[in-house]
Formats: C-alpha cells, sequence, structure tokens
C-alpha cells in the first residue's frame, strides 16, 4: 500500500515539485494538498486518508505549528513531518514540541526527504540530523524549568539501562548505533525505546529528544 501524503505549503511551485518527486515513487502517492494549516485541517475533516503530512511552518491564516498541534491532539493522527527554509527555526522547535515527527530543509536532496517519508511512516522520528541538534541546543535556555514539565519523578520510572538508551536517542543516535555503543541487540535497543515511550507518556523518538532537554537530563551542546 502506498503511503498517503499531504502537500502543505503556501507556495504552489514548492507543492507541484515536491508532488514530482512524491509521485516517482512506487510506494507514495500525493493524496491532497494545502496552501495554509486550515486548509489542511479541512481536508483532514472531510475525510481524505492521509498517512504523512509534509508541513511548511509560515503560512497565511494558520501556521505549520499551530496546524501541527490540532493534527496531533486528534485520536489517530497522520505523522507530521515539517518542512522549513532555515534550519534554526524557532517555529520549527515549537512545532516539534506541538507533536511533529521531524522536520527537514526545504532544500534537502530528493533522497533523504523520501527517506525521511518513509522513517516517519514506519514509526521512527527524524532526529539524527545535525541541524535537529542545533535547533535544540538553541532553544534550549527558553525552555520552562524542569519542574514545570517534566518533574524529575517522570525519568525516576526509567530504569539505568532505559536512562542509558534514552542519553543516545537524545543525541540523535539510532537504534543500531546505541545497539553499537552498549553493545545490545538492535532488537533489544528497540524494546527499550518502546518501554521508554511508555513509560513517559512519548508519542515518539522526537517526543524523548525534547523531553531530556527540558528535563535537564541533556544540556545544550548535547552534554548530560
Amino acid at each position: 500500500m502506498s503511503i498517503r501524503v499531504l502537500l502543505v505549503d503556501d507556495q504552489v511551485l514548492l507543492r507541484t515539485g515536491f508532488r514530482m518527486v512524491l509521485a516517482a515513487q512506487p510506494d507514495m502517492e500525493v493524496v491532497a494538498e494545502a496552501g495554509d494549516g486550515l486548509e489542511a485541517l479541512e481536508v483532514l475533516a472531510g475525510g481524505t486518508p492521509v498517512d504523512v503530512v509534509l508541513m511548511d511552518v509560515r503560512m497565511p491564516r494558520l501556521d505549520g505549528v499551530e496546524a501541527t498541534r490540532r493534527i496531533c491532539a486528534a485520536a489517530h493522527p497522520p505523522k507530521v513531518l515539517i518542512l522549513t527554509t532555515f534550519d534554526l527555526d524557532e517555529y520549527a522547535f515549537s512545532a516539534l514540541k506541538a507533536g511533529a515527527s521531524g522536520f527537514m530543509l526545504k532544500d534537502v536532496p530528493p533522497a533523504e526527504l523520501l527517506g525521511a517519508i518513509r522513517a516517519v511512516h514506519s514509526g521512527d522520528a527524524v532526529v539524527a540530523p545535525s541541524t535537529t541538534r542545533r535547533l535544540l541546543d538553541r532553544f534550549t535556555p527558553m525552555l520552562p524549568s524542569s519542574k514545570a514539565e517534566h518533574p524529575t519523578a517522570e525519568l525516576a520510572r526509567l530504569t539505568d539501562r532505559e536512562r542509558e538508551v534514552m542519553l543516545l536517542v537524545a543525541q540523535g543516535l539510532s537504534n543500531g548505533e546505541i545497539a553499537a555503543r552498549l553493545v545490545l541487540s538492535e532488537a533489544t535497543v528497540k524494546t527499550h525505546v518502546g518501554r521508554i515511550l511508555t513509560k513517559l507518556g512519548l508519542r515518539d523518538r522526537v517526543q524523548v529528544v525534547v523531553m531530556a532537554y527540558e528535563s535537564g537530563l541533556v544540556r545544550a551542546g548535547g552534554n548530560h
């Protein structure tokens, strides 16, 4: 079955370019387009089945951050992949907090964009690019205090091994890289990540990264 994609961008030429790239893939289909966040919400409310939303952040009427927040608050939301012009964009950070599964630059090579779409569709999150970590590092000082949103008690639910895995996830390592670092099987790492998500009530790896920064488990620069 094809990955059903909704393109959301106020620039028609960009949507056309993305549509051409996606249409050439045997496992992808652009099922709808929208020129802003409100139109995207209308498409989804109309019952169009969507697996992944490619979401611009800066748009008229309703920006991508608020649209992402509303989409991810639904019972069974599609995955949202943010598209941004700047790799250090406070809007992109806000979208990650709102529930997006990652973000990509608009000038990303087509192969990387396609890989990101497949990754978020399969349940992974796009957190490895250095741009994501730089974004988090830059905006960490603006985060609320850890006591306000993520009490230490929440992290106390994790075992020592789970905290170790969480730290490596927050540093942008893939399951395979974590497995090699900790001398574990990739399946075991995947199990640990699943338990971390369940215990902390988080949606995906991006949420793990954000919480690690908010709680102080990881500080700006990737240190802990």
